[in-house]
This record gives C-alpha cells, sequence and structure tokens, in this order.
C-alpha cells in the first residue's frame, strides 16, 4: 500500500469507494454455492431489501449501471415474473424473515407503468408479506417516468424516500452528460413530487461537467434547494469505459475540487449537514429512530432481487454478472430470466471474502461517514481492535491531519470529505486491487 501523504498530491478522484470489494473484483466461482448456509448466519430480523429494475428511458452518457432503454414489453413481463420466482426461492429459504429497510434502484425502477408496479408489490406481498408499516423504503426515478397517478400508487405502497436524478438544471450542461432533459419536463416533475409530499426528497446532481462554471453550478444547487428536499446527493463526474462519454473520450472538468467546495460552503449554509462527501442531510428533516435514517445501500444483510442486483453475506457477496454494452446486458437479462428454481438457489458469481477484506470493508464504509470508525463496534464484530489489523493506516489518517481521534471513534475532519475518492481506493487491499485492474468490461 502507497504512502497516504505522498498520494496527497495526486488527483483525489481516483474512485467512489460506495462497496467493497467493488463489482469488478468480481468473478465466476466455480462450482456453484448453496446459498442457504450463508443466509441462516445472518440476522434475519433485520434484512435489507433491495429490488434492481434494469430498464431506462434514455442512457445517460455517464451512466455505467446494468441497466437498457426501449426494453420490449415482453421482456419486462418475463422479467417480472422471474423475479416472482427468485423471491419464491428466497422465501422458502428463509425463515420468516424480516426487512428493516427496502430500496428500489437501477436502472430507473419508476420506468415501470402503474400496472407492472402493482404486480411487483403483490408479488412482495406474496412471498414476504409485504413491508411493515414504517419501514424506510427507497425509490429511484427520473424526470420522464414522473406522473401524478404513478407517484399516489407509490405513496399507497408505503414509500418514504422518493429520489429523482437531476444532475443539473442547465439544459447545456444534461447536454453535454449525454442526457438530453427539457426544462419544463424536469420542473413539471419537481412539482409533482412535492405535491405528493413524500417523508423524504433526494435531489442528485452532478459537478465537473465540461463547461460548467462556479456559477452555472451555483444556479443549479439554489434551484434544488428551493424545492426543499431533505437530502442531496452531489456526484463528482467520472468517466467510465463503455459510456457515451467513454467512447467520446469526454474528460471530467479539472474544477471537481472547486465546484464540491462551493457546493459544501453554500448547502451548509442553507441548513444542511454533511454526512458523507456525496450527501448532505436537512438539518430539521425528520429522522427514523431506527437504522433507516439515512439510506444507505450496500450493508450486510441485503438481499439483491433482480440481475444487476448484488446480495452481500459476511463471507459471500453475489450477483448476476456484469456489462456495460447492450448486447452483454441483454444476454445477462436472457440468463437471469431463464434461471429455475434451483439456478436461484446458488451463487455462481461473486466474491468471497477474507477475514482482511471483512476488516477493511468495515473500515471504508464507517470512516468516509460522519460518525466515523467506531472503535467498540469494531471489536464486537471481529474481536480484534481497529489498532491491530490496521495501525499503520489510522495512524497515517491522523498525522495527515485528515482524520482525528473523539473518544472511543475516528472520524474525518469536516475538509477531509473532499479526499474521500482518494481515502477509499488507497485502503483498498492488494488483492482486491489486483482483481479489479484485470477485470475486462463488456
Amino acid at each position: 500500500m502507497n504512502n497516504l501523504s505522498s498520494k496527497l498530491s495526486e488527483d483525489l478522484y481516483q474512485g467512489y469507494a460506495y462497496g467493497y470489494p467493488h463489482k469488478t473484483a468480481y468473478r465466476p466461482l466455480g462450482t456453484p454455492i448453496p446459498l442457504a448456509p450463508y443466509w441462516q448466519k445472518e440476522d434475519l430480523s433485520n434484512l435489507f431489501f433491495y429490488m434492481h429494475i434494469p430498464f431506462c428511458e434514455m442512457r445517460c452518457g455517464f451512466c455505467n449501471l446494468f441497466t437498457t432503454t426501449h426494453p420490449k414489453t415482453d421482456l419486462v413481463s418475463r422479467y417480472l415474473q422471474s423475479l416472482d420466482r427468485q423471491m419464491e426461492v428466497i422465501s422458502d429459504m428463509l425463515d420468516a424473515p424480516h426487512f428493516s429497510q427496502a430500496a428500489f434502484g437501477g436502472g430507473t425502477p419508476s420506468f415501470l407503468s402503474c400496472q407492472e408496479l402493482e404486480s411487483l408489490f403483490s408479488s412482495i406481498e406474496t412471498h414476504f408479506g409485504g413491508f411493515a408499516p414504517g419501514t424506510p423504503i427507497s425509490f429511484e426515478t427520473s424526470p420522464a417516468t414522473i406522473a401524478a397517478d404513478k407517484l399516489s400508487l407509490l405513496k399507497s405502497l408505503g414509500i418514504s424516500r422518493l429520489s429523482i436524478g437531476v444532475q443539473s438544471f442547465i439544459e447545456s450542461e444534461t447536454k453535454a452528460l449525454g442526457r438530453p432533459q427539457k426544462r419544463e419536463t424536469l420542473l413539471n416533475a419537481l412539482k409533482l413530487i412535492n405535491d405528493a409530499n413524500f417523508p423524504v426528497f433526494n435531489i442528485d446532481l452532478i459537478y465537473g461537467v465540461k463547461g460548467q462554471t462556479v456559477q452555472s453550478w451555483k444556479s443549479s444547487l439554489q434551484t434544488a434547494v428551493s424545492y426543499s428536499p431533505q437530502e442531496l446527493y452531489l456526484y463528482p463526474l467520472y468517466v467510465r469505459p463503455l459510456t457515451g462519454l467513454g467512447k467520446l473520450e469526454r474528460e471530467p472538468s479539472d474544477m471537481r475540487p472547486t465546484l464540491y467546495q462551493t457546493a459544501r460552503d453554500y448547502l451548509l449554509s442553507c441548513g444542511y449537514e454533511q454526512i458523507s462527501m456525496r450527501l448532505f442531510r436537512r438539518h430539521d428533516a425528520p429522522v427514523p429512530k431506527d437504522q433507516g435514517a439515512i439510506h444507505c445501500c450496500q450493508e450486510d444483510g441485503m438481499i439483491g432481487f433482480g440481475a444487476g442486483a448484488r446480495s452481500y453475506t459476511k463471507n459471500l457477496h453475489y450477483s448476476s454478472e456484469y456489462a456495460v454494452g447492450r448486447k452483454g446486458i441483454l444476454a445477462i437479462l436472457e440468463d437471469f430470466i431463464n434461471k429455475t428454481k434451483e439456478d436461484f438457489q446458488h451463487a455462481d458469481y461473486g466474491c468471497l471474502l477474507s477475514e482482511d477484506d471483512r476488516q477493511r470493508r468495515y473500515l471504508i464504509k464507517s470512516i468516509l461517514r460522519r460518525d466515523g470508525l467506531h472503535y467498540p463496534s469494531f471489536i464486537d464484530e471481529f474481536g480484534v481492535s481497529p489498532e491491530h489489523c490496521f495501525g499503520a493506516e489510522l495512524e497515517e489518517l491522523i498525522t495527515t491531519g485528515l482524520a482525528e481521534q473523539q473518544s472511543d471513534r475516528l472520524v474525518l475532519k469536516p475538509n477531509a470529505y473532499a479526499y474521500s475518492d482518494l481515502i477509499g481506493p488507497w485502503l483498498i487491499s492488494n488483492n482486491i486491487s489486483q482483481k479489479m485492474a484485470a477485470y475486462e468490461l463488456t
């Protein structure tokens, strides 16, 4: 592992460490691994339900998510039938599972029609008894897929957090992102969402677009805040291989550090609290008392349903295979649709975690958020202290001035969130780094 102090002069934007290990470290597992023994070791009273809907009305130029556009009607209906089959298998496998959180991502879940959404939630009700009242349930949307009847349905289904990908309120910037988006469509969608009054409303924005200025970025931020969202996620632009921007060889603007600082200063002045580099939460937003207080995927105990969804037990992470190109995605979708009940009882693609990587996962997911690394919780989980496992790394975080000791936890200093996309990759193990480097994307 390279010395952290020597890396601080490098590009701050080396990788988004929202999950660990990264999906590009996944590989075919050889002999399919039975899932039941792994899930039976998890806390079945506190699971995370994740549903992946891999369909969108358009493919944004920056997007490398597992999704496809303009699917034929029969592809969507066959996909929903396969989801129903997968849920039946998991329900039979587990003894009275309880989901403490749920999230619907993609892709664009709101791409589904009201009838398709009703069918999907009916399957969840059939196999799991639905979600308990008050369960935090997050749902991703896009402006072009918003309609009043759909929002009314989602609210009746118990959705408590609605997230919309805006990216920018400036049409020239969304065009530069490979995302043609009419301002009229966007503003109409936001009005409908505000009228629907979901408990938590999130807006996603992107900075680092070519041609974006401090003034235009500030304008997007001001417009976003005018809708009083409880949460704002701000993403620095990354140009990934095989995406639209990647094929055009468009690089992000070198103004990302300045734009990040502009946003941070502005949102703090507007009464938002910084939870991580990307997440800002309004200080007066109602916060549930349970773990659903802040929406956060990628946790252990998360069962993913659908092609493109990842699942996390303590020692095994698994998913379908991954692709960005349309041909590869459609092939993976067909493979998922054709899976039998027997197939859904096993994992054939993923990553088995060593104890070191379990500990690194815990460290990365803790240190990059506001609450930081809680030493007693780490000891409870692993039976050893964080200093025993990562003494040199923790010391470097302190000596470089990025982190500080606060009682029984180590937390990043407020100005150090800007280094999150450097710190995360720095903490990746050599084994996982080598797998990621060797991955061949299709």
